[in-house]
């Protein structure tokens, strides 16, 4: 007997009103729910996975807009749970693009079947604990209902999309698009006047491309982000065969490393190397591309002299960049720490500020009044516009969940638990709600990783506890509110021994999103030191867990 049939002879099967009952429900097919389904099915368990958009592909189905691109090399970026297939897929780039990535996962998809238990066009809107029954009772916004023994959210960390409340948005005559949620048709710009709203991750990776098409284009900048140049390129055939021959170190290294991948860090800090090292080692981190530059010291995210060197690096690659000084000043960075906001990464972001026509407009300190019926007027000016792109990120870590009505043990809802911020034991399991689980969530590597190692860790980590339940013959698994109050002490000392928190103004922290908590979301030990303390947990037969 297989462990999935094992598994299989101890599941419940009670009805639940109108609603089925199976074991297990996902939300969200993302990179995270197919994993979950995938793994879980594996198990023997019955899953529904629940998919609010028209397709899988979770943030690479959604960000369509031109230039969407991962910031994490494609042969990292990728499953490691099928040896041949991670054999077989050739990456025809070294970041993959967005439609590159869509594609991989409908493949993963239909290579193992999975479609068949995805419904897309269903969004959840409720999952209520039904205690008696020891189940999760959850609803879809298209009338369908399922009861589940547990319920896993894999509702991604960047998938609200967020439009800021700027008034005249409604009389606009133009057309306006957010980049988390492009059109799948696309949206063709040529020869129109264009204005960017953001110039975070997305809006440094469209701008470029936009500028190239559109007759003018403005960008409107509140914040200066730090770009570095991807330095991508088509895959090279030798650097492809040696990942493969190599994959099973590769992978190890990278479930072991900091951020989840295989960029080298530099072990020495700053200060133990000459100023002319340092600059040699910044200049290497540029060539390379990407987020290499984070890992150019070890101490870069602690020792603010050293942070503060780097930025001044990037600030005056930024100054031999752009041609006009007033504009390059705009564009550099000041007033938080290098890495402390989302890093960015580019191809020719810096370079289009040079075209005659582009113009960036500084929101800071000629803030957007209102949307008119022909473009927008800051406090200083109008400009008359076609299209509007808003690359204004989204409710970031928690915005998914909270968007649905999730009432656990007792009666409380998620988002009243969470009002003060984001609180669960491992960033996995909310004290409260029972058999509820949360992959790659708040509290966790999360956005500070390869999410797709960190996605493969969480999903593995709690198909075992599930497995574990149904084997002893147990209805129920719960955190302790103990164990959660640990976590998110020891979640914040981490976070202050590095410069975060004294740049709280970032979506890390919430800031971006009007009345969220400041709280910091992420978990910024360490991959590997996170994978090593959720491996104890589990030795320790779930410590910090009740099993009933």
């Amino acid at each position: 007997m297989t462990d999935g049939q094992h598994v299989q002879t101890h599941l419940l099967g009670r009805e639940d009103g109108d609603a089925r009952s199976i074991d297990a429900v996902v939300v969200g097919a993302g990179f995270a729910g197919v994993y979950a389904l995938y793994r879980l099915r594996k198990l023997g368990f019955t899953v529904q996975v629940f998919e609010a958009g028209s397709d899988i592909g979770g943030t690479w189905f959604h960000n369509r807009y031109p230039g969407a691109r991962c910031d994490i090399e494609s042969l990292d970026y990728s499953y490691s749970f099928d040896d041949d297939l991670q054999q077989e897929w050739h990456w025809t780039e070294r970041y993959a693009s967005q439609p590159e990535l869509l594609r991989y996962i409908n493949h993963v998809a239909e290579r193992h079947d999975l479609r068949r238990d995805i419904r897309t066009d269903s969004r959840v809107t409720s999952a209520t604990w039904d205690e008696d029954a020891a189940r999760w009772l959850v609803r879809t916004d298209d009338g369908d209902a399922v009861s589940a023994r547990f319920c896993v959210l894999a509702t991604g960390v960047l998938s609200v999309a967020q439009v800021p409340q700027i008034d005249g948005l409604d009389t606009f005559q133009g057309e306006w698009f957010h980049t988390g949620d492009w059109p799948n048709e696309g949206v063709d710009v040529s020869g129109k006047r264009v204005a960017v709203i953001g110039t975070g991750s997305s809006g440094t990776q469209l701008i470029p491309i936009v500028a190239e098409q559109a007759a003018h284009l403005t960008v409107f900048q509140r914040t200066p982000n730090f770009c570095m140049p991807a330095q991508n390129h088509d895959m090279i055939d030798e650097v492809e065969r040696e990942w493969k021959a190599e994959y099973p170190q590769r992978r190890a290294f990278a479930r072991e490393s900091g951020f989840g991948h295989n960029q080298l860090s530099n072990p020495k800090k700053a200060k133990e190397v000459s100023a002319e090292e340092r600059r040699a080692e910044f200049e290497l981190r540029w060539q390379l591309g990407g987020l290499y530059m984070m890992r150019a010291f070890s101490d870069i995210l602690v020792d603010p002299v050293a942070n503060e060197e780097c930025a001044e690096f990037v600030r005056g690659k930024i100054r031999e960049t752009v041609q006009d000084p007033e504009v390059a000043e705009k564009l550099s960075p000041r007033g938080f720490y290098f890495g402390t906001k989302r890093l960015c990464s580019g191809t020719g972001y810096y370079e289009t500020f040079n075209r005659e026509n582009v113009t960036l407009v500084d929101v800071r300190t000629a803030p957007i009044e209102r949307i008119t019926p022909t473009g927008l007027a800051t406090t200083e000016a109008e400009y008359d516009v076609d299209v509007i792109v808003f690359a204004t990120g989204f409710d970031a870590m928690t915005g998914s969940m909270l968007k649905i009505d999730i009432q656990g043990a007792g009666g409380e809802f998620l988002r009243e638990k969470w009002a003060h911020g984001p609180r669960s034991y491992l960033g996995v399991a909310p004290a409260g709600f029972p058999n509820l689980f949360i992959v790659a969530g708040p509290g966790s590597p999360s956005v500070f990783s390869n999410m797709v190692n960190s996605i493969e860790q969480h999903v593995e980590w709690i198909a075992a506890l599930l497995e574990q339940v149904t084997l002893r013959g147990l209805q129920r698994v719960e955190a302790t509110p103990e164990a959660e109050q640990q976590w998110i002490e020891h979640v914040n000392e981490v976070a202050e021994r590095t410069l975060y928190p004294r740049s709280p103004n970032s979506w890390f922290f919430g800031a971006n999103t009007p009345g969220k908590p400041r709280v910091f979301m992420p978990y910024v030990g360490g991959v590997g030191t996170y994978r090593q303390k959720a491996d104890d947990v589990a030795a320790k037969d779930y410590e910090g867990f009740v099993l009933r």
